[in-house]
């Protein structure tokens, strides 16, 4: 074989090496991000759904004070 041959089988095999390890090294970067937003997409979920269930808390409780005002008045002009 020709030095020349040889040469470029060398320098096919390093290109494809360094392109695969690339792309895996750029695959798992990717990978993690991945997580870590997926991990973001949990907390800001999870605070959603707890201020819906304090709305929710919040317009009871609104309503149970308004009722009670309610009775108080009543009573007051009872007596």
């Amino acid at each position: 074989m020709s030095e020349t041959v040889l040469v470029g089988m060398l320098s096919l095999a390093g290109t494809l090496l360094g392109s695969l390890m690339g792309i895996i090294a750029s695959s798992k970067l990717t990978n993690y991000r991945i997580a870590q937003l997926e991990t973001k997409v949990d907390k800001h979920n999870s605070v959603i759904e707890r201020t819906f269930k304090l709305e929710n808390h919040v317009g009871i409780v609104t309503e149970q004070i308004k009722v009670a005002n309610h009775r108080i008045d009543d009573l007051e002009k009872g007596a």
